[in-house]
């Protein structure tokens, strides 16, 4: 028996080819795709024995995708928190990772950094950590997409003896999944400062050999390029350009303190910016110039950081912050309007992460990856443009409804595959376990 067909009725739908806005229309679902978006009262005529979902009031837009994050971080949610990059890294992070992280703290704080993640939006997010493998286990039975980026540095951790082991572990991890439907690997070159010329060319190797993508921090802060000027006489982004690591399946996560001739470089690369706004504002790592690099048609996706150092997942709060600060340090009111803002969120997230012919954009043929967001609430009135309201005047506890690949994995703010009370249960027992330790 075929699957029945599902239509999403709502006040607004926002896609992103001319009109950005199409009012009192319906997208219609058949299993994992959309097959149709038209106006409401044809789609009644059309699909009779639908089953209807009734969002007055609400707009549907992509599902939110989060293009770095350390999910499992979550579980140090507070535990550092004002206090600048390496202080907060070498002091007390790194430490706390030395003692804490193995394969349940993974599970665990991914099932929380999940739960998040879907109530505030988001249904692809990209990840960066330790035991990859436990947070695969975790994405399959939560109905989320993830990209993996297998950590690679030069030193041992919970995780691996060393560079080798690690981009051992990668090539394992790169076959096993290599045809899921829903979790794709990447390397994961920490920084320019915790990895090597010759790890470098070994990840590139890997890269070349799977055609996978790279994720890596790159600029994060002013020190870090003042170091690497001293200690190779040239910038981090001229360094991974004489190497060959930037290219178009490159995602350069922070990219603060960028010289124009930096922008240059990243633009002919064709490599990716992910933008963590919140993050380098908590951490006072440096703003990014993200008016000029629009300007230079670099691609720019956004992401939370993980919540050690922002403190949340939420991807809606993330957009916004983007927008006011691009505004801000251009000193140009124009500069990353709503609708650019909600395309760094979602369509530019996918594009980075080399899966835009599949997700990002609500349009027929497309996984159904949607979310309803409510703006009906007395902050929201009047609503003259949507896509204003969703991104300068909404709330993530507006999203109602949330499909990842046609499941409703929220429905009406509830999470309908993950237990909330045991993740909340499990995540205060390892605060509590981590704070007797402390004492």
């Amino acid at each position: 028996m075929a699957a029945p067909f599902t239509s999403l009725e709502a006040q607004w739908i926002i896609q992103f080819n001319a009109p950005f806005i199409l009012e009192n229309h319906t997208l219609v679902i058949n299993e994992s795709h959309i097959v149709d978006i038209l106006p409401t009262a044809d789609a009644r005529q059309k699909y009779p024995t639908n089953i209807i979902v009734e969002l007055q009031e609400h707009a549907l837009v992509p599902g939110f995708i989060n293009t770095h994050n350390h999910a499992a971080m979550t579980l140090f949610r507070g535990m550092a928190d004002d206090l600048p990059l390496m202080t907060w890294l070498n002091d007390h992070i790194w430490p706390a990772e030395g003692k804490w992280v193995q394969e349940e703290f993974v599970k665990d704080g991914t099932k929380l950094a999940i739960a998040e993640m879907l109530l505030s939006g988001t249904t692809t997010f990209s990840d960066m950590y330790f035991f990859p493998e436990a947070a695969a286990k975790v994405v399959e039975d939560a109905g989320i997409k993830a990209q993996l980026c297998t950590p690679i540095m030069e030193f041992p951790t919970a995780w691996g003896s060393g560079p080798d082991e690690y981009i051992k572990k990668t090539e394992q991890l790169l076959e096993q999944y290599k045809a899921h439907p829903r979790i794709t690997i990447a390397a994961g070159p920490h920084a320019p400062y915790t990895v090597s010329d010759e790890t470098f060319v070994k990840c590139i190797k890997l890269k070349d050999k799977y055609n996978c993508k790279l994720q890596v921090h790159l600029h994060e802060t002013q020190f870090e390029v003042d170091e690497s000027v001293k200690q190779h006489q040239m910038t981090p982004i001229d360094r991974l350009n004489k190497l060959g690591v930037l290219d178009n399946d490159t995602q350069c996560v922070h990219m603060t303190s960028l010289t124009d001739a930096n922008i240059t470089s990243i633009s002919e690369s064709g490599a990716h910016i992910i933008h963590c706004p919140e993050s380098n504002l908590k951490l006072a790592s440096g703003l990014s110039p993200i008016n000029k690099a629009q300007h230079a048609n670099i691609n720019i996706a956004l992401g939370t950081d993980g919540a050690a150092s922002n403190n949340d997942l939420d991807m809606l709060s993330e957009a916004r912050s983007a927008a006011f600060l691009a505004k801000a340090v251009s000193s140009d009111a124009t500069a990353l309007s709503a609708i650019e803002a909600l395309k760094a969120a979602t369509i530019n997230g996918a594009k980075a992460l080399g899966i835009d012919e599949k997700t990002g954009s609500l349009e027929t043929g497309k996984l159904a990856d949607i979310i309803a967001i409510d703006l009906s609430p007395l902050h929201c009135q009047p609503v003259y443009d949507p896509i204003s309201q969703i991104i300068y005047a909404s709330r993530s506890d507006q999203i109602t409804n949330v499909w990842s690949e046609g499941q409703r994995l929220v429905e009406n703010r509830k999470l309908t595959k993950m237990n909330t009370a045991e993740i909340i249960n499990q995540a205060k027992a390892w605060a509590s376990k981590i704070k007797e330790a402390n004492k």
